[in-house]
């Protein structure tokens, strides 16, 4: 339930006030519209009973409407020592509600400075490691109960793409393999400071309590990027480097060897993923 917010500075002052001039090089883009972050807490749900974990808070935009939008408790990690100041004065505002951690979270085991309790991400996702951060939390994709995340437009259209689009590709197999996944809304370049050259778009992923096809992950993912790392072969020229078997595998899993990556469904994969450990 959201609740009154203590009074706080505009963001704009505080980003004047403790220098923080959006860095190209951490993937820096901040959001300033407190009407268009409160939209994003909304998008997350009701989270007066789960942990939120931040990453890229930045001058805590976002932050503020978590906090102001009921989160019982925030855990913000943030790479820029820049920013730890401004989060500080938040961190005070809401005592004992927000965790500032100043750190990179590719690296940051997050069972070490999150509760065991429910868990949700939510963030505006700096663009140069979005997608790698993502990818690291699928590994354990039900550690948290759900994902808001800000991604450029153009990987949100991946996370969500259908076969047989552009867009549809390794990304979109195993991350619709362990998730339902949504692409909410788009947000223009002008909400960001400084606009970035692109369209941003929030998607949600919800993890399945099991994946949808049985499968060998580490195997799964060795033959999307093989199959997609040539999309525009045949399947039986794409996988031949990846295995001499790919002909015999292609023909277990029931699947033409004249296919292309990009029109086999989750199913298909699953199947083929499969077969090579079979043959």
């Amino acid at each position: 339930m959201a609740e009154a917010a203590p009074e706080l500075p505009p963001l704009r002052e505080v980003i004047r006030r403790h220098g923080l001039g959006a860095l190209k090089s951490l993937g820096q883009n901040f959001l300033l519209d407190l009407n268009l972050t409160a939209r994003i807490a909304r998008a997350a749900g009701d989270l007066s009973a789960c942990t939120v974990y931040e990453v890229g808070p930045g001058p805590g935009g976002l932050t503020r409407a978590l906090l102001a939008a009921g989160a019982r408790r925030v855990v913000a990690v943030e790479r820029d020592r820049r920013c730890i100041a401004a989060l500080a004065e938040l961190a005070a505002a809401w005592p004992g509600r927000l965790e500032v951690i100043e750190g990179d979270a590719l690296s940051i085991d997050e069972d070490a400075v999150l509760d065991p309790g429910p868990c949700r991400v939510v963030a505006n996702l700096p663009y140069n490691v979005g997608t790698a951060l993502l990818l690291k939390w699928l590994q354990r994709p039900k550690r948290f109960d759900g994902y808001t995340l800000m991604f450029q437009k153009e990987v949100a259209l991946r996370l969500v793409a259908a076969p047989g689009s552009k867009e549809y590709g390794r990304l979109s197999v195993l991350v619709q393999w362990l998730c339902e996944a949504r692409r909410l809304f788009d947000i223009p370049p002008r909400a960001f400071t400084p606009p970035p050259k692109v369209t941003s778009s929030l998607v949600a992923l919800t993890p399945l309590p099991a994946p949808r096809h049985p499968a060998e992950r580490a195997r799964l993912e060795a033959v999307l990027a093989a199959a997609f790392g040539q999309r525009r072969k045949m399947l039986r020229a794409a996988l031949r480097a990846y295995s001499p078997a790919s002909e015999a595998a292609l023909a277990r899993a029931g699947i033409a060897p004249t296919a292309r990556a990009e029109e086999l469904g989750i199913d298909a994969f699953c199947r083929l993923a499969r077969a090579f450990d079979e043959i």
